[in-house]
């Protein structure tokens, strides 16, 4: 186990100080792998996939929140978000937007960039040969690897959001400031930053 560890440690060294190998994963695309180039516009491509779409749908969010905590009130998506509307006006449809756009812009981030870096990772690991006879292994524990860090720089936003979607209209502040504020305030109850990290892992 330590010699791996201590393997897998030089090969990351390795591919962060750009040195070349007689074969890398990096250096086997075109274009290559690259961390000035390469990893930074996956990540931008990660921000606009997951930050853009998720905000898209925030109402959408927002309906399915409302439904799962209190299906006695909230029956249906039409009916749920006639309510909103009803209660809260239209403006009550954008609740959580900012959490959302952040969170899952942080998400997308490091999704993207990191699946690529930890699918080089595991492939200058395993060799050439190896790496692509088993090639849907090195994506499979590139991608979850990924979404460890991907989730950790979601949870606090996403705790966020769901609190201000949930809580009964005047009962929380539905500003990004003040909610995330008050979710530490209140850290003890609300297990704010990271008490819904294990759900997201999870899911």
């Amino acid at each position: 186990l330590f010699s791996c560890t201590k393997y897998c440690v030089q090969e990351s060294l390795i591919i962060m100080s750009g040195e070349k190998k007689s074969w890398s994963s990096r250096y086997s695309h075109n274009p290559p792998h690259t961390f000035d180039r390469y990893y930074p516009l996956c990540a931008v491509g990660g921000i606009l996939s997951c930050g853009l779409t998720h905000f898209a749908v925030v109402p959408l969010d927002i309906a399915k929140c409302l439904m799962q905590v209190n299906r006695q009130k909230y029956t249906g998506l039409v009916q749920t978000l006639s309510l909103v509307v009803k209660e809260s006006g239209f403006k009550g449809l954008t609740l959580g937007g900012l959490p959302t756009a952040i969170g899952y812009s942080l998400q997308g981030m490091f999704k993207f960039a990191l699946y690529e870096v930890f699918k080089d990772l595991y492939a200058d690991v395993l060799g050439q040969e190896a790496s692509a006879q088993y090639k849907g292994i090195v994506w499979l524990a590139a991608s979850a690897s990924a979404e460890v860090f991907a989730d950790i720089a979601l949870c606090p936003f996403e705790m966020v959001k769901v609190k201000v979607q949930t809580s009964p209209a005047g009962t929380w502040p539905t500003g990004f400031s003040a909610a995330t504020a008050q979710m530490n305030a209140m850290r003890a109850e609300t297990r704010f930053p990271f008490g819904s990290l294990i759900p997201l892992w999870s899911r």
